[in-house]
């Protein structure tokens, strides 16, 4: 089978990896344009082209699909299927028709719930215990076409949506692989979705960040799993923000915000206490709280307090 393969982020490359592993037809690959990195701006290509180049596979970077450059350079290359992974270009109705087997999507969650954009992050904001991968047959709409395979996972008590991703990532490889076995084979059974099951993962920003103490142990501890690495949990310990990278369940009580230990680092919320282990100071490199607190010099718990 002829497969165009649109991608992009790191989360992508392991699928183009499994399907140039299983011996699949990859035409060509489409992807982002290279952005400017770094205090030089030094332009820097994206994950899926480095792998691309790497399998010395032709690479296509427009930067955009509705001029009808793109729609015209793949009817010669007439693919049997496009594979999208994480592209970040919505593909108009021209290409989703082109293929004889349409555009098949790797999406990050267990459809219909968690569409969007941020899939991984929000099931572990929300304090989901599972979550998985969905291949589904795309349409006009966000997410919204019909489902065809899936694989489910557990989410680990303390795993962060850094982790969840890369486990993530390797699962829909493998499930990318069945499904194109599966449509060449004519296995697949398309299942609808109902969009009352439905809920929107929208993108991050950095106004998820601040922690409310006052919240359970459980809600924080979420947070900050769920925004690692990026916009990152972060708190104000005596007037100075840090970012908190990683924190435990623990027990104890007090007032919301209430340092209640120093070795262990505890801190009191509305419900219960969290242990936070890795911390990030203005400026500075992240670090183990206990090398942040080493750095204090004589403090004590009544010491300290977050707002």
């Amino acid at each position: 089978m002829k497969i165009v393969f649109m991608g992009t982020p790191e989360f992508s490359v392991p699928c183009l990896q499994a399907l140039l592993e299983d011996g699949q037809t990859i035409a060509a690959v489409f992807t982002q344009p290279d952005k400017p990195k770094g205090r030089g701006y030094h332009l820097v290509p994206p994950p899926v082209k480095v792998c691309a180049e790497a399998h010395h596979l032709p690479v296509y970077q427009p930067a955009t699909l509705k001029d009808g450059t793109a729609l015209s350079l793949l009817q010669e290359l007439q693919p049997d299927l496009i594979v999208v992974v994480a592209y970040g270009n919505i593909l108009p109705k021209a290409i989703l028709t082109l293929p004889q087997y349409g555009c098949i999507n790797v999406h990050a969650s267990l459809l219909p719930m968690y569409r969007g954009a941020a899939p991984i992050q929000r099931v572990i904001l929300d304090g989901q215990k599972t979550t998985g991968v969905t291949t589904m047959q795309m349409d006009v709409g966000l997410d919204t076409g019909d489902m065809l395979m899936k694989a489910e996972i557990a989410i680990a008590e303390n795993e962060t949506a850094d982790e969840l991703h890369d486990r993530l990532s390797e699962l829909g490889a493998d499930l990318i692989v069945k499904t194109v076995h599966a449509v060449a084979e004519g296995r697949l059974q398309p299942e609808k979705q109902d969009d009352s099951q439905s809920c929107y993962a929208a993108m991050l920003d950095k106004s998820l960040s601040p922690i409310d103490f006052t919240k359970t142990a459980q809600q924080v501890h979420d947070q900050v799993r769920g925004l690692c690495s990026w916009p990152c949990a972060t708190a104000e310990l005596n007037g100075k923000r840090l970012k908190i990278h990683r924190t435990i369940l623990s027990q104890g009580s007090g007032q919301p915000g209430q340092v209640l230990s120093l070795q262990p680092f505890i801190v009191a919320c509305g419900e219960g206490a969290i242990e936070i282990l890795e911390l990030q100071p203005e400026g500075k490199k992240r670090m183990s709280a206990q090398s942040y607190l080493n750095g204090l010099h004589g403090i004590t718990p009544a010491d300290l307090h977050f707002q």
